[in-house]
């Protein structure tokens, strides 16, 4: 009996300090999430750049989706069998769904990201790449998974105010030798990425991320090589330089980092942070992107250009706050 006073004692004592430790881990996990995400979209904004050095005289857009998937698959499969996720439990289904994804959304993102990157900037790709939160909530409201709100909605008006803009007022250039049909291309991209993540979301919730992505990617892959075995299209004098040249080097970055890097630093962000705060980071890659395009004389400044930034920055600010506020 004469020990409780003191049993009580000390645990009061470590309730303040465990409460403590917790907040601190929180905010540890915080500081991990934001620099693993800045890291991220800071390799996702050179990614633009980079393939607008590479395209088209390195390589062409078949070629260049080929490259990319067939170094993502390996990656993806070695990262599978180095880190296995034995609970999990994949059904022939599940595989085939996958492949499917694969062949329909990774590699059509990448083939229409290319195209559109040959025959317009990195900015105006960047500002399609920015709009995936806007066009994810779309596909979701279509899908009657999510509901509307005023602030959504006005966010959606703006971010597709500012896609316009950017459609309707760029011009033909020594940068951009065809905007019209680039910036088609790259909305394109932007809307079966937006469904890639939607279908994604819905596998990650029982599967790793090293299974869905060895899956998709090699399901991207058969679709490209397929392509082009059919139409010839390879084209790829990029493969054939020394290793130290520049457009290796370039091409070494792009698939290191921006193709493999980058999406397992987004997965640690995943883990967290919350959703809405991920999918700001991409105005990130847009920012990024602008100050690159812009020194390197890949782009042009342009006030119509400016004012398409702002809008669409506005419009995943707003799309992203109102989730938030629903989210709470």
């Amino acid at each position: 009996m004469t020990d409780t006073p003191q049993s009580n004692s000390t645990a009061a004592d470590a309730a303040p300090a465990a409460g403590q430790a917790a907040v601190k881990a929180e905010k540890h996990g915080r500081l991990v999430g934001n620099l693993s995400m800045f890291v991220a979209k800071t390799f996702s904004g050179f990614n633009e750049n980079a393939l607008k050095y590479l395209l088209p005289h390195w390589m062409n857009a078949f070629s260049g989706v080929v490259i990319r998937l067939g170094f993502g698959s390996l990656f993806f499969w070695i990262l599978g069998w180095v880190r296995p996720d034995k609970t999990e439990k994949v059904t022939v289904r599940d595989r085939l769904l996958l492949l499917l994804t694969g062949i329909i959304c990774v590699f059509g993102y990448m083939y229409t990201l290319l195209i559109g990157l040959t025959y317009t900037t990195p900015i105006s790709s960047s500002i399609f790449i920015a709009l995936q939160g806007t066009v994810v909530y779309i596909i979701c409201l279509i899908l009657r998974t999510d509901r509307l709100s005023t602030g959504r909605l006005i966010g959606i008006v703006l971010g597709i105010a500012g896609a316009l803009v950017c459609v309707l007022t760029q011009k033909h250039s020594d940068v951009a030798s065809n905007p019209l049909l680039g910036n088609m291309f790259c909305m394109m991209s932007t809307i079966l990425f937006s469904s890639y993540l939607v279908i994604e979301k819905r596998f990650l919730k029982r599967l790793s991320n090293a299974t869905v992505s060895k899956y998709t990617f090699s399901g991207g892959l058969l679709a490209g090589i397929v392509v082009v075995l059919i139409s010839g299209q390879w084209y790829a004098p990029v493969l054939s330089t020394h290793i130290f040249s520049t457009p290796f080097l370039v091409l070494a970055f792009v698939l290191f980092f921006p193709t493999s890097i980058s999406y397992l630093l987004t997965d640690i962000g995943l883990k967290k942070l919350p959703a809405t705060v991920v999918g700001l980071y991409a105005n990130w890659i847009l920012i990024v992107a602008a100050i690159v395009s812009y020194i390197l004389g890949q782009d042009r400044f342009s006030w119509w250009q400016i004012l398409s930034i702002v809008l669409i920055i506005a419009s995943v600010c707003l799309v992203e706050s109102a989730e938030a506020k629903d989210n709470k």
